[in-house]
């Protein structure tokens, strides 16, 4: 179903207060985050031992996580520390889990703790580098991470669910190609001499040019596992090169998904888009974000509507046309490495 040797994004930063545990499922585990005295994220079974109550309704004292029920206080490594009127020796630990904070995402590791290996965790341009801005958010959306994996591996779906938005004609004039390099799905199709659609005339006038004059528009996308997709997105002044334009005729992103599976029929969608243009402009970034997020809102009925189908019709089978090929190379790559997993 999944893999679980390996990093995920559980949280953004801002998601785990300080003063305050944050329950979330990942991966059909559900855990407990919360800030120690230093600010440094723990991660724990949400599972007090006592009676089995959410630690995630507990509150935050110094280093502990206090279970809300009885008092039960809870260690980042899954010891029980303290209990009101109670000696706790030989109380049985939880399984804590090994998480990282970087970038403004906590990473969660849910499979062995002792395979968890920093260097895995990924990285990308983006990822700390003043020359982008960067914002995005989070939706909760009922489906298999498998079929958001499928949605953003092929854009054509641009043209229908997003028609007012990013979606054009072209994009189903023009074939996308796929290949596959190791572990890293790429997807790519080039449209050139096109009319820009409303959020990149937008994404134009943003970034200083005119948005009336034909533009070569990009789609690019890359998945890694465990469910990662980047897609380096943008449009450039016609005649200037297309992707490979010079920064000061295009505007040109990154969008950001990080697909985190909750359920086997629920996801964590951590979205955004990281854009190489006016880095610095707060009110900028903001008004991309809710414009970002208003198109990413329209997959979410779509996706759903899926789950629901797929669940009352399992025994149908689905066509495979070309335009799928990004998310079965993908979904290929997920296979084999959950069933190495297992194997091992």
């Amino acid at each position: 179903m999944w893999i679980l040797n390996t990093w995920y994004v559980a949280a953004r930063s801002e998601d785990i207060p300080a003063d305050r545990p944050l329950g979330r499922r990942i991966c059909d585990l559900p855990i407990a985050f919360f800030r120690d005295s230093s600010g440094r994220v723990a991660a724990v079974e949400d599972f007090c031992p006592h009676r089995g109550a959410p630690l995630s309704l507990g509150r935050v004292s110094g280093d502990t996580l206090v279970c809300g029920y009885h008092g039960l206080a809870m260690g980042c490594d899954g010891k029980t520390v303290s209990m009101p009127c109670q000696r706790v020796r030989g109380f049985p630990a939880i399984r804590s889990y090994p998480v990282h904070e970087a970038h403004g995402f906590v990473w969660v590791w849910p499979g062995d703790a002792a395979r968890a290996d920093l260097a895995l965790l990924p990285q990308f341009e983006w990822m700390g580098n003043p020359a982008f801005g960067y914002g995005g958010g989070l939706y909760r959306i009922a489906c298999d991470y498998r079929l958001m994996i499928d949605n953003l591996m092929d854009l054509t779906h641009e043209t229908y669910v997003h028609s007012t938005s990013i979606g054009q004609k072209e994009i189903d004039e023009v074939p996308c190609q796929t290949r596959v390099d190791g572990e890293h799905v790429i997807t790519e199709r080039f449209m050139k001499g096109i009319e820009a659609p409303p959020f990149w005339k937008m994404a134009l006038r943003m970034n200083g040019l005119p948005d009336d004059q034909p533009v070569d528009r990009w789609q690019i996308c890359h998945f890694t596992p465990p469910s990662h997709i980047m897609i380096e997105v943008g449009v450039a002044l016609q005649g200037h090169g297309g992707y490979a334009a010079p920064d000061d005729v295009k505007a040109a992103s990154w969008v950001v998904d990080f697909i985190t599976p909750e359920t086997p029929t629920s996801i964590h969608y951590f979205w955004g888009m990281a854009r190489k243009f006016k880095p610095q402009d707060a009110q900028l970034t903001a008004q991309i974000r809710e414009g970002q997020g208003r198109i990413f809102a329209e997959d979410q009925e779509m996706l759903e509507r899926q789950q629901a189908n797929l669940l009352a019709y399992p025994q149908r089978q689905l066509l495979m046309l070309n335009i799928d090929s990004g998310g079965v190379q993908s979904r290929k790559i997920i296979d084999r490495l959950a069933a190495a997993e297992a194997a091992a």
